[in-house]
């Protein structure tokens, strides 16, 4: 029996929403006996978006849904980590989508500078700090961080007005103040932390 990870994820994504969480990403590594598959989750994922808009757009306290409290919203805790461990290893177990009786689940957060994983990740994440690495030079750079401020049909736009640039001085140039970035030429991307 081999691996199928589409089957693997859609059975983490339904484990994960019976406790009111999202799938951010599966991996699977290595061979034989040193198989790991790592499920990385979150906390409700879209309310954390829609009171980080409200945040953002300067409402002092936003709403909340009806029987949702402030630190349900907040990052992934270790009992969250192994409430889900237990119940999707369980399934793992009963469905055998995982074969052969040798394999560590690993299961944690993203972390606050979590990878980006594509156009939603994007939208979902405009207005914070980003870093990203390119296959191919824009600009003459490989390596971007800036504000990610616009999400196109095919790209991203960043500000780098705010960032400040290692040992270059920077003219002011409203036109060098953002860059475009098209989705095909995002090697890697991930958010910047701010406190």
């Amino acid at each position: 029996m081999a691996l199928n990870l589409d089957q693997i994820r859609a059975t983490a994504q339904r484990v994960a929403a019976s406790h009111g969480l999202d799938v951010v990403e599966i991996e699977y590594q290595g061979g034989s006996k040193h198989r790991v598959l790592r499920v990385f989750i979150e906390k409700d994922a879209v309310q954390r978006s829609k009171v980080a808009d409200a945040a953002r757009a300067g409402h002092a306290e936003p709403g909340l849904p009806s029987g949702v409290e402030a630190d349900q919203l907040a990052g992934i805790t270790h009992e969250d980590c192994q409430q889900f461990s237990q119940d999707f290893g369980t399934v793992l177990d009963v469905e055998e989508l995982v074969p052969g009786a040798e394999y560590t689940l690993e299961v944690s957060s993203p972390g606050l500078d979590r990878k980006l994983y594509g156009e939603p990740d994007y939208r979902r994440f405009a207005g914070s700090q980003v870093k990203f690495q390119t296959f191919e030079p824009v600009a003459g750079n490989r390596h971007w961080h800036g504000r990610l401020t616009e999400v196109k049909e095919r790209s991203i736009v960043l500000d780098l007005s705010a960032m400040k640039q290692k040992g270059k001085s920077r003219k002011k140039d409203a036109a060098n103040d953002t860059v475009e970035i098209e989705f095909s030429n995002i090697e890697k991307a991930n958010l910047v932390p701010e406190f």
